[in-house]
Protein backbone atom coordinates (compact mmCIF):
# COMPACT_ATOMS: atom_id res chain seq x y z
CA UNK A 1 0.00 0.00 0.00
CA UNK A 2 1.40 3.44 -0.88
CA UNK A 3 2.25 5.90 1.91
CA UNK A 4 -0.65 7.75 3.52
CA UNK A 5 0.57 11.16 2.35
CA UNK A 6 0.03 10.33 -1.34
CA UNK A 7 -2.39 12.83 -2.77
CA UNK A 8 -4.56 10.22 -4.53
CA UNK A 9 -8.17 10.12 -3.47
CA UNK A 10 -9.71 6.90 -2.15
CA UNK A 11 -11.56 6.50 -5.45
CA UNK A 12 -8.28 6.84 -7.36
CA UNK A 13 -6.62 4.26 -5.08
CA UNK A 14 -9.49 1.85 -5.70
CA UNK A 15 -9.40 2.41 -9.45
CA UNK A 16 -5.63 1.98 -9.55
CA UNK A 17 -5.90 -1.24 -7.56
CA UNK A 18 -8.55 -2.55 -9.94
CA UNK A 19 -6.45 -1.59 -12.97
CA UNK A 20 -3.39 -3.27 -11.45
CA UNK A 21 -5.37 -6.47 -10.89
CA UNK A 22 -6.55 -6.56 -14.50
CA UNK A 23 -3.38 -7.50 -16.33
CA UNK A 24 -4.97 -7.31 -19.77
CA UNK A 25 -2.76 -5.50 -22.23
CA UNK A 26 -5.27 -5.70 -25.06
CA UNK A 27 -9.04 -5.65 -25.02
CA UNK A 28 -10.72 -9.01 -25.26
CA UNK A 29 -11.16 -10.09 -28.85
CA UNK A 30 -14.69 -9.63 -30.14
CA UNK A 31 -16.97 -12.59 -29.76
CA UNK A 32 -17.45 -14.78 -32.78
CA UNK A 33 -19.48 -13.03 -35.40
CA UNK A 34 -22.89 -14.30 -36.39
CA UNK A 35 -23.69 -15.18 -40.00
CA UNK A 36 -25.59 -11.91 -40.38
CA UNK A 37 -22.59 -9.93 -39.11
CA UNK A 38 -20.24 -11.77 -41.47
CA UNK A 39 -22.57 -11.06 -44.40
CA UNK A 40 -22.89 -7.40 -43.42
CA UNK A 41 -19.10 -7.07 -43.22
CA UNK A 42 -18.64 -8.81 -46.57
CA UNK A 43 -21.24 -6.59 -48.26
CA UNK A 44 -19.70 -3.44 -46.76
CA UNK A 45 -16.22 -4.54 -47.84
CA UNK A 46 -17.37 -5.39 -51.35
CA UNK A 47 -19.54 -2.31 -51.94
CA UNK A 48 -16.84 -0.06 -50.52
CA UNK A 49 -14.17 -1.19 -52.96
CA UNK A 50 -12.87 0.21 -56.22
CA UNK A 51 -13.40 -3.18 -57.83
CA UNK A 52 -17.14 -2.92 -57.16
CA UNK A 53 -17.27 0.66 -58.46
CA UNK A 54 -15.46 -0.29 -61.68
CA UNK A 55 -17.56 -3.40 -62.29
CA UNK A 56 -20.80 -1.57 -61.57
CA UNK A 57 -19.76 1.33 -63.83
CA UNK A 58 -18.96 -1.11 -66.64
CA UNK A 59 -22.32 -2.88 -66.19
CA UNK A 60 -24.20 0.44 -66.19
CA UNK A 61 -22.36 1.59 -69.34
CA UNK A 62 -23.11 -1.77 -71.01
CA UNK A 63 -26.80 -1.60 -69.99
CA UNK A 64 -27.15 1.92 -71.40
CA UNK A 65 -25.21 1.13 -74.57
CA UNK A 66 -27.22 -2.02 -75.34
CA UNK A 67 -30.54 -0.23 -74.76
CA UNK A 68 -29.55 2.81 -76.83
CA UNK A 69 -28.01 0.87 -79.75
CA UNK A 70 -30.70 -1.84 -79.89
CA UNK A 71 -33.49 0.71 -79.98
CA UNK A 72 -36.05 -1.65 -81.60
CA UNK A 73 -35.41 -4.53 -79.17
CA UNK A 74 -34.52 -2.51 -76.12
CA UNK A 75 -35.89 -3.96 -72.88
CA UNK A 76 -35.35 -0.65 -71.09
CA UNK A 77 -35.66 2.30 -73.49
CA UNK A 78 -34.22 5.77 -72.93
CA UNK A 79 -35.41 7.05 -69.59
CA UNK A 80 -34.02 3.72 -68.27
CA UNK A 81 -36.79 3.24 -65.72
CA UNK A 82 -35.90 -0.41 -65.14
CA UNK A 83 -32.26 0.58 -64.51
CA UNK A 84 -33.43 3.19 -61.98
CA UNK A 85 -35.55 0.52 -60.28
CA UNK A 86 -32.61 -1.90 -60.10
CA UNK A 87 -30.32 0.79 -58.66
CA UNK A 88 -32.99 1.82 -56.15
CA UNK A 89 -33.33 -1.78 -54.97
CA UNK A 90 -29.57 -2.05 -54.66
CA UNK A 91 -29.38 1.15 -52.59
CA UNK A 92 -32.37 0.18 -50.45
CA UNK A 93 -30.74 -3.10 -49.44
CA UNK A 94 -27.07 -2.17 -49.24
CA UNK A 95 -27.48 1.00 -47.14
CA UNK A 96 -28.94 -0.74 -44.05
CA UNK A 97 -26.48 -3.63 -44.38
CA UNK A 98 -23.57 -1.19 -44.48
CA UNK A 99 -25.03 0.60 -41.43
CA UNK A 100 -25.15 -2.73 -39.54
CA UNK A 101 -21.47 -3.29 -40.30
CA UNK A 102 -20.60 0.26 -39.27
CA UNK A 103 -22.55 -0.07 -36.00
CA UNK A 104 -20.68 -3.26 -35.15
CA UNK A 105 -17.35 -1.60 -35.97
CA UNK A 106 -18.33 1.40 -33.84
CA UNK A 107 -18.98 -0.94 -30.89
CA UNK A 108 -15.54 -2.50 -31.37
CA UNK A 109 -14.00 0.98 -31.55
CA UNK A 110 -15.79 2.04 -28.34
CA UNK A 111 -14.41 -1.00 -26.52
CA UNK A 112 -10.89 -0.19 -27.79
CA UNK A 113 -11.26 3.44 -26.71
CA UNK A 114 -12.41 2.38 -23.23
CA UNK A 115 -9.40 0.07 -22.97
CA UNK A 116 -7.07 2.89 -24.06
CA UNK A 117 -8.69 5.21 -21.53
CA UNK A 118 -8.20 2.67 -18.73
CA UNK A 119 -4.53 2.27 -19.66
CA UNK A 120 -4.07 6.05 -19.68
CA UNK A 121 -5.76 6.41 -16.29
CA UNK A 122 -3.59 3.63 -14.89
CA UNK A 123 -0.44 5.29 -16.22
CA UNK A 124 -1.50 8.66 -14.82
CA UNK A 125 -2.25 7.22 -11.39
CA UNK A 126 0.99 5.22 -11.34
CA UNK A 127 2.99 8.34 -12.23
CA UNK A 128 1.20 10.35 -9.58
CA UNK A 129 1.93 7.62 -7.00
CA UNK A 130 5.60 7.61 -8.04
CA UNK A 131 5.78 11.38 -7.66
CA UNK A 132 4.27 11.12 -4.20
CA UNK A 133 6.77 8.41 -3.20
CA UNK A 134 9.64 10.53 -4.49
CA UNK A 135 8.32 13.52 -2.56
CA UNK A 136 8.03 11.42 0.60
CA UNK A 137 11.59 10.12 0.14
CA UNK A 138 12.85 13.65 -0.44
CA UNK A 139 11.10 14.90 2.69
CA UNK A 140 12.55 12.01 4.70
CA UNK A 141 16.03 12.76 3.34
CA UNK A 142 15.65 16.47 4.19
CA UNK A 143 14.48 15.55 7.70
CA UNK A 144 17.50 13.26 8.13
CA UNK A 145 19.86 15.96 6.84
CA UNK A 146 18.25 18.54 9.11
CA UNK A 147 18.66 16.19 12.08
CA UNK A 148 22.29 15.57 11.10
CA UNK A 149 22.91 19.32 10.98
CA UNK A 150 21.28 19.70 14.43
CA UNK A 151 23.44 16.88 15.81
CA UNK A 152 26.62 18.41 14.36
CA UNK A 153 25.63 21.84 15.63
CA UNK A 154 25.00 20.37 19.11
CA UNK A 155 28.40 18.62 19.05
CA UNK A 156 30.15 21.82 17.98
CA UNK A 157 28.29 24.01 20.44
Amino acid sequence: MPPDDIRLTREEHDRLAALRRSRRHRPAPPQTRSNAERIADAVATTVGSWRFILIQSALLALWIAVNVLAYARAWDPYPFILLNLVLSFQAAYTAPIIMMSQNRQAAIDRAQQQHDYDINVKAELEIEALHAKLDAMREMEIAQLTQAVRDLTAKLG
